[in-house]
């Protein structure tokens, strides 16, 4: 919470926050929404476009099919209906990186409806914030102010790149709400391969609906909207700012004024851009250059098809297989992650000890040499086989860990015949174990008459020995067992 100023706690308490997210997502097709630019972060000022990007007159839009059937994949992975029949919009406003002067877009038919995302709240708990609406548009070009202290600088590569606004209803009480369910549309649309979900490049950008009320209350209060969030941290911070500012204005008596805010991620604060239009002032009608699209049963049920596994599907699947919640989230946190597991699940039965694998050596390698799944040097096949030889018993977890995870690194040979290069195989033959263990035991003739007379707990000094003489490839469970017997026997 932040600090107060005005009103108390209590007070503050007395209210609820009433968010609701308005999410676009830059789509990962090779060209752009309605043209043939090329759509591709990075490149130089200006050096994406063409006469129909830049709005020259005469020009004609043609639709990117690539972007329909990217909505259809999120339409369906968020169960939502999808629309059959689909037309464009002209939205009409001024500004200066819109060069046709009107954004191409959906009005009246939005090609998904309904439809939901399952966030996880602090408790434990799930909860279903239902979606309104998902409509296919094209974004606008960039205005850079902080290149000359005089000129505003206008970059038009971005103009027309096709986006998925996904907007949903009001149904989040807190930041914290809000935080979760945008981590979970990046994670879903990452999953698609839809787009990328980076927000510092502007591919995932965020616009709150925030508003308050007196808890108990079902009228809404007045809204205001906070424009281009560029993090998932800064859309939790302006929702708790504008909690506190708008209660705090109410309880002085003053009026929250539908207005259009920024937010300034370096002092934590909003301020007013404009006051916020609405629909009317956009003056929308059918864009009169580009023909309804028909989308099929036939061509939903083969996207359909078509669709990878999704993050609450494996979610599901890691909780039945008896991982723990942690374990489950962490896994699913990145899909290429998510899927080297599921390739490893092919060769063992032993899921929890590829989890544990997958969170401490496989992802403390990737930590260190800071690289992705897609560049680790063991494949999921060879990994699985290690987990395996330490499951049978043919190598301790420790050795495992430490020497053969090690030498797999910088090989591409199986761990069975690095195991057995290296000297490293595990030995379970009762004939050496005994004779380790006698060893032990002549060398340390005042601890075993320790243990013999009630000190059971200097066993892991035997057990430290037996491992010493055996370079330690004795198998730790076996050895247990047997030490213990030699010292009871007197």
């Amino acid at each position: 919470m932040l600090q107060l100023k005005t009103v108390t706690e209590n007070k503050i308490n007395e209210y609820e926050v009433v968010v609701g997210l308005e999410v676009h997502a830059q789509l990962l097709t090779r060209t752009k929404a309605f043209s043939s630019d090329t759509n591709e972060y990075g490149n130089l000022p200006n050096s994406n476009t063409n006469a129909v990007s830049l709005g020259h007159p005469g020009t004609l839009p043609v639709l990117n099919e690539k972007s329909i059937e990217y909505a259809v994949r999120l339409g369906l992975a968020v169960n939502a209906d999808i629309r059959q029949h689909n037309e464009f919009a002209r939205k009409n406003y001024f500004y200066a990186d819109l060069p046709k002067g009107y954004q191409i877009t959906q009005d009246t038919t939005p090609i998904c409806n309904n439809g939901f995302v399952t966030i996880k709240k602090e408790d434990g708990t799930e909860k279903k914030i239902a979606l309104t609406r998902i409509h296919m548009e094209e974004d606008s070009g960039k205005s850079i102010h902080d290149l000359s202290p005089f000129d505003t600088m206008i970059d038009l590569n971005r103009a027309g790149v096709p986006l998925l606004e996904i907007v949903s209803e009001p149904e989040m009480r807190s930041g914290d709400d809000a935080y979760q369910y945008l981590t979970e549309v990046r994670k879903l649309v990452r999953y698609l391969e839809i787009c990328d979900g980076n927000m510092e490049e502007g591919s995932l950008r965020c616009d709150a609906n925030i508003s308050v009320r007196k808890r108990g209350s079902s009228k809404f209060g007045t809204r205001v909207e906070v424009k281009n969030l560029n993090s998932i941290r800064n859309v939790k911070r302006a929702i708790d700012y504008e909690f506190v500012r708008q209660v705090e204005l109410i309880e002085m008596g003053g009026e929250v004024k539908k207005t259009t805010l920024t937010f300034n991620a370096t002092t934590g604060e909003t301020s007013i851009m404009r006051v916020k239009e609405e629909a009317d002032d956009y003056r929308y009608f059918p864009e009169p250059d580009l023909q309804p699209y028909l989308v099929t049963k036939e061509y939903i049920e083969n996207i359909r098809s078509t669709m990878p596994p999704l993050p609450s599907e494996l979610y599901a699947k890691y909780k039945q297989l008896g991982l723990s919640d942690y374990d489950a989230s962490v896994l699913t946190d990145d899909k290429s992650f998510a899927l080297y597991f599921e390739d490893i699940l092919n060769y063992t039965t032993d899921a929890k000890s590829a989890a544990n694998w997958m969170m401490g050596e496989v992802k403390g390698y990737l930590n260190e040499q800071a690289t992705e799944i897609s560049k680790f040097p063991i494949d999921a096949k060879r990994l699985a086989a290690l987990i395996n030889m330490v499951a049978n018993g043919q190598m301790g977890r420790t050795m495992a860990s430490q020497q053969l995870f090690t030498l797999m690194i910088g090989s591409t040979d199986s761990p069975e015949a690095l195991a057995e290069r290296h000297g490293l195989v595990q030995v379970g033959g009762e004939d050496e174990l005994a004779g380790w263990i006698q060893q032990s035991m002549d060398a340390y003739p005042d601890k075993v008459a320790e243990y013999r007379g009630g000190k059971k707990g200097i066993l892991g000094l035997f057990m430290g020995e037996v491992m010493r003489l055996s370079g330690g490839k004795a198998d730790p469970k076996k050895t247990n067992s047997m030490i213990r017997e030699a010292l009871d026997n007197e």
